[in-house]
Order: C-alpha cells, then sequence, then structure tokens
C-alpha cells in the first residue's frame, strides 16, 4: 500500500513528554503511533516536550510504524513551532485537533508546505488528518474530507464532541451514532480513511472489543487506541478469517483473468462478481497480510 493509503488498523497516543514512552513504543507492533503534544502536555511543558520528541523522532527508529504527531490547536500560540519541529524531524503526518472547517486544514496545510521547503523535505511528503471534536466539525465533513490532498482521514474525538453536544459518553454509543455514521459517508465519499475514538475503561477488555467489533462492522479503517494491551484486540478483529482470505483471493484472481478475456460480470463460490468487487478484495488480503494470516491460509 502507498503512504496515504497504509493500513492503520491501529492508532497509539504517546505523551511527548514522556521520554520513556518514546524511547521503544514500535514493540508493540500498533501500525501507526501518536506522539501527542496537545492534551497530554501541560501548558508549561510544551517546548520541553516539542524538544524530547524532536530528538526522539531523528534517532529512534520506529521501524514499520508510522509517526503521527498531534499538535496543539490553531487556536493556541504553539501550532506553528509545533509543525515546523516535528517537520525538520521528519515525523510522517500531523494530526490537527478540533478540526471544523476547510479552512482550519488549509491554514495548516500552509504552515506544513512552509516547513517542508526550509527543511529540504520533499514537498507534500508530510501528511494531515483531521480530528473532528466538535457538532460544527461533522455538520462541515464533506468539506473537511475534501480539503487537501495530504489528508489521508479523519478520526473521531469523542470526549470533547459528547461535552459539545451536552452529553456524556454512555458506554452504548448511541450518542456517538450520528457522527460515525456520517464520517463514514463523507470519508468514503472523499477516498479518505476513517478512524473511531479512544476506549478509556482499560478495565473492560470485553466492552472494548464489541466497540471493536461495531466500528468494524461500520466500515471505520481502524481505532485510537491508549494502552498497547488494546493492540491484540483490534488486530484479531481486523484480521480476516480463513474463508474470508481464500474467497478474496479467487476474487482477486478471476477477476484478473476475466477483465483480460472482456468479460464484466461472473460467479465466484456461486455469488455474483464484478469489478466493483476488487478492492475490497484487495484490502481484505493486504489486512490478512499485515496480520500474518495470509501465509497461515496459503501453507495449510
Amino acid at each position: 500500500m502507498n503512504h496515504k493509503n497504509r493500513l492503520r488498523r491501529s492508532m497509539m497516543f504517546l505523551n511527548a513528554q514522556k521520554p520513556n514512552l518514546l524511547k521503544d513504543p514500535y514493540i508493540y507492533g500498533a501500525d501507526s503511533l501518536i506522539f501527542d503534544l496537545e492534551d497530554a502536555v501541560a501548558l508549561g511543558e510544551k517546548d520541553a516536550a516539542r524538544f524530547t520528541l524532536f530528538h526522539a523522532l531523528k534517532k529512534v527508529d520506529y521501524q514499520n510504524a508510522e509517526k503521527v504527531v498531534r499538535i496543539n490547536g490553531i487556536d493556541t500560540p504553539f501550532w506553528k513551532e509545533d509543525i515546523r519541529c516535528v517537520v525538520f524531524a521528519g515525523c510522517d503526518s500531523i494530526r490537527i485537533p478540533k478540526t471544523e472547517s476547510k479552512e482550519d486544514i488549509l491554514l495548516v496545510e500552509a504552515e506544513v508546505a512552509k516547513a517542508e521547503q526550509e527543511a529540504g523535505v520533499t514537498p507534500g511528503s508530510t501528511l494531515l488528518m483531521a480530528a473532528i471534536e466538535s457538532a460544527k466539525g461533522v455538520v462541515h465533513l464533506e468539506e473537511i474530507c475534501h480539503a487537501s490532498e495530504r489528508l489521508f482521514g479523519v478520526a473521531l474525538s469523542a470526549g470533547d464532541y459528547t461535552k459539545d453536544l451536552h452529553t456524556g459518553i454512555s458506554g452504548s454509543g448511541v450518542e456517538l451514532s450520528g457522527a460515525r455514521q456520517l464520517m463514514i459517508i463523507h470519508a468514503r465519499a472523499a477516498g479518505i480513511q476513517c478512524f473511531d475514538t479512544v476506549y478509556t475503561n482499560l478495565e473492560d477488555m470485553e466492552g472494548f472489543r464489541k466497540e471493536v467489533e461495531l466500528i468494524h462492522t461500520m466500515g471505520f479503517d481502524g481505532k485510537s487506541i491508549i494502552n498497547p494491551r488494546q493492540i491484540p484486540v483490534v488486530h484479531a478483529v481486523y484480521t480476516p478469517s480463513a474463508e474470508e482470505i481464500t474467497f478474496a483471493e479467487k476474487v482477486v484472481q478471476e477477476i484478473d483473468e476475466k477483465r483480460s478475456q472482456g468479460i464484466g460480470v461472473f460467479t465466484v463460490d456461486g455469488k455474483m462478481i464484478d469489478i466493483a468487487f476488487y478492492d475490497g478484495a484487495k484490502r481484505t488480503l493486504a489486512l490478512a497480510k499485515a496480520a500474518g494470516a495470509l501465509e497461515e491460509v496459503q501453507n495449510d
């Protein structure tokens, strides 16, 4: 997969203020690491956290994990220096908190482009993701999702969102259902990815699994997480079954063969298939490969 559409089943938050969390988090196997300069960092420690993160990004080999940085909000005095620092340090992507409009993204994009030029970084190589944390952000999802070629996805942040709705997180998900559905619809229409909010009760792993199963069924590409214990659950839910893998392999093979013969519609295992199934089958195989399940099925 290319950089913009890479697998992001698990996106784990890490406090950029704590060096012990930055030295080797890749060992847990999260697809993406989100280094947090915003809420996790005390107001008086912003400069220190930025300094610490800069050196971590420069010195640590995070191997296959994507390096995402959550910058401070554009309503603060910190965000421009955050961008300059992490672009110079070589981050892969920047998460924009409290995104409410297309203009928010374009403002950040302009600053990123400026930093890339100063740092001698390939123009356009630093990607963006938008965190939706308010009713206004949900209402403006269409323009947000189409705002920039750098934007690879949108993510729900339930804490501030539910506060904006004058409610709280119930555990049932009912208060998030509208935002979740709209995010999926607009992300897919724009051809970008979509990520669910964190689950903060680390003692309720059963509840966490149920929520991951729900958002997987809804079509989310992955989930933001706060603890390594949550990674295996997310990856297990997002790992296709042996039956799904075998069927996807057949679909890809048949479509490749039938296209060369000029055949557009045919059947696989009694199911009517056409070219529209191709991308889904390829994604199934990519997920299976990332989880090591593809090799297991092929070796059986």
